[in-house]
């Protein structure tokens, strides 16, 4: 024999109560989701040097090895040669050839293929570089979706909006394809070239620069 129980007014309310719940939970989890991965970079700023102390860093959830020392390439000659131009200098980034070119004058400083936002959008538009500093400890995305990092020292960061910035790369080198959470990853050397090329002006011995109505910031061109 076959039984129907009948639901009671409790019963419904139970039920009702318990999908609701379900609900919420969900959208709150995509919404966190969204948040966490598509924030940017966020960055500590106010790290004076390379922490040697930081001997591991994650990417996508997985271990990987960090650096412990700033990988430099340039004389400090060099360096001062690269930032006193008097000619317009600007940045492109081309988020469907995945490429960045630096533009001085009328020539091309130099371009490089990068890897822009693949788990949070690079966004387009123009801007002006705000905020300059040698390395910087990164941190974000989502663990619950596979998708977070911590990365110690991430070398010669440009920050353009917020918490995007352009900055070297040591945890991929799949340059040409989006690989990011939102910040243009580019080859260690073109970002070491790139900080010394760019305004505003880090004065020699500084860890960071903020840019100033004098010493204003490159202009950031980015585009589909």
């Amino acid at each position: 024999m076959n039984y129907t129980v009948p639901l009671t007014r409790p019963m419904i309310l139970l039920i009702v109560g318990a999908a609701l719940a379900i609900g919420v939970i969900r959208v709150t989890f995509l919404s966190i989701s969204k948040a966490q991965s598509f924030a940017g970079c966020p960055a500590d700023l106010s790290q004076t040097g390379v922490d040697p102390t930081q001997t591991v860093a994650m990417w996508n959830n997985l271990p990987i090895r960090p650096l412990t020392a700033l990988a430099e390439t340039l004389s400090e000659s060099q360096k001062k040669v690269l930032g006193s131009s008097a000619d317009e200098k600007w940045i492109e980034v081309d988020l469907s050839d995945q490429k960045l070119i630096a533009h001085q004058g009328d020539s091309i400083f130099l371009e490089s293929l990068i890897s822009s936002g693949l788990w949070g959008k690079t966004p387009p538009g123009e801007y002006a570089i705000w905020y300059k500093i040698r390395a910087t400890k990164m941190e974000g995305g989502n663990r619950a979706t596979n998708t977070y990092y911590y990365l110690p020292n991430v070398p010669y960061a440009m920050f353009f909006k917020g918490d995007f910035g352009i900055h070297g790369t040591y945890w991929h080198q799949n340059f040409g394809k989006p690989m990011s959470h939102g910040c243009v990853n580019a080859p260690t050397p073109i970002a070491e070239k790139l900080f010394y090329w760019t305004d505003p002006v880090l004065p020699d011995g500084q860890w960071a620069i903020r840019a100033t109505n004098a010493n204003p910031g490159t202009r950031v061109v980015i585009h589909e």
